[in-house]
């Protein structure tokens, strides 16, 4: 449980106003000191993460954010930090002050998590300090919110917080499977894994390890090869295996090796699906075609690092663009900077998002989707580039592929 990355885990955010409780809250859900708790509003600053395990769920991570009322120029700032946490959250948790009731803050925070469609608790917390105010709980009936009162401090009512958390976990809040809807019991997956200069060293990238994980766990059996003796390893394999997988950057020289009635797609074409929407990231890569001079194209990645060599999002994609058509106007976001607002670009590349949520990924989706932004990503640009992007979607597209 303690090796599961934060990026397949659940994500619960705790919300609400400033001295709510929401400390004290995420501090007895968890059962440890993990967030500072005081009297003075603002105390938290920047969003807690604290990874544990719901057994009823298995790996979730809770976030403890600031508050929703806070003012002043750095205070909107937290605020708006704490809205950013909705785009990765799985279940939101609403901590409202038993004598608060529902204000301007929380009737605009309800409104945005109804419009995102996340599952919405409304803890009622400070029970143990008198009555809850008269009319709450009807109003929450009316808008139909769930609630659960607790006095965090006493940790009373907790358990039937965690159980409504239970309840209410969505059954699709990640793809539980890679590749186990396209593969069958003892099926051979070959899988070539460049160790390039971006690969950590003395390990995997994690789209490779996740994969391997998943090929084993759908009873599936997987070689891993490097580039150079993938010619080899074929012709020494009695029989063909059912699907190759390679890295972006290879995909021209692996596939020159790879007959056609053996499926080949990528690891960046095997995350569009397992984070995001595969045929929206298709189509995007698709309007590559209508870029020119004055496009403005915005590379985005879900980590920060520094370029190692030739980088995919600072070199390789940006000398195909320049290829493409000279003038294209190129912007970079990294990390949590992704804008909310893509009005303004032709096209967003963005990176596999291995290392975000697919809450996430697809709240990045549909804000381009929103403002009618084509958007792809790195790996099925690239196979667009080098004119192989129908053979790397077609094993899941099983009226095109032969083999499947």
């Amino acid at each position: 449980m303690n090796d599961t990355p934060l990026s397949n885990r659940m994500h619960i955010g705790i919300f609400g106003r400033r001295n709510a409780g929401k400390s004290t809250l995420i501090n007895s859900i968890t059962g440890q000191d993990i967030a500072i708790v005081s009297n003075v509003p603002g105390t938290t600053t920047d969003p807690v993460y604290k990874a544990m395990e719901i057994h009823e769920i298995g790996p979730v991570v809770i976030i403890d954010t600031g508050g929703i009322d806070d003012s002043g120029e750095i205070g909107q700032l937290r605020v708006k930090k704490a809205y950013k946490i909705l785009s990765k959250t799985d279940i939101a948790l609403l901590v409202l002050e038993r004598s608060q009731g529902l204000g301007e803050y929380e009737l605009n925070f309800i409104k945005e998590v109804k419009a995102r469609g996340v599952p919405l608790i409304a803890v009622i917390n400070k029970i143990d300090q008198g009555d809850v105010v008269s009319g709450l709980l009807s109003e929450l009936q009316l808008k139909k919110i769930n609630y659960i009162c607790v006095s965090a401090l006493k940790n009373k009512g907790i358990g039937e917080l965690r159980q409504k958390i239970v309840e209410l976990a969505p059954d699709d809040y990640e793809r539980k499977s890679i590749l186990k809807d396209i593969l069958a019991p003892r099926d051979l997956v070959l899988m070539v894994a460049p160790l390039d200069m971006e690969a950590p060293k003395g390990r995997l990238k994690l789209p490779q390890v996740q994969t391997i994980r998943d090929v084993l766990d759908t009873d599936c059996r997987v070689l891993v090869i490097k580039e150079p003796e993938l010619e080899d390893a074929l012709d020494n394999l009695k029989n063909p295996p059912k699907l190759v997988i390679t890295e972006s950057q290879v995909l021209s020289s692996v596939a020159k090796f790879i007959p056609q009635n053996i499926a080949l797609t990528t690891f960046s074409v095997l995350y569009a699906r397992y984070k995001g929407d595969l045929d929206i990231l298709v189509e995007g890569a698709r309007q590559i075609d209508n870029l020119k001079a004055g496009s403005r194209v915005l590379i985005a990645e879900a980590c920060t690092h520094h370029p190692i060599g030739d980088d995919i999002g600072k070199v390789i994609i940006p000398g195909h663009l320049n290829f493409k058509s000279e003038g294209i106007v190129i912007k970079y976001a990294s990390g949590y900077d992704f804008p909310l607002d893509v009005k303004g670009y032709s096209l967003v590349i963005h990176c596999g998002g291995c290392m975000l949520n697919r809450r996430e990924m697809l709240s990045r989706i549909g804000y381009a989707s929103a403002v009618h932004t084509p958007i792809t990503n790195y790996g099925v640009f690239l196979a667009y580039m080098h004119g192989m992007l129908e053979r790397v979607v077609a094993p899941f597209e099983p009226e095109k592929c032969v083999s499947l």
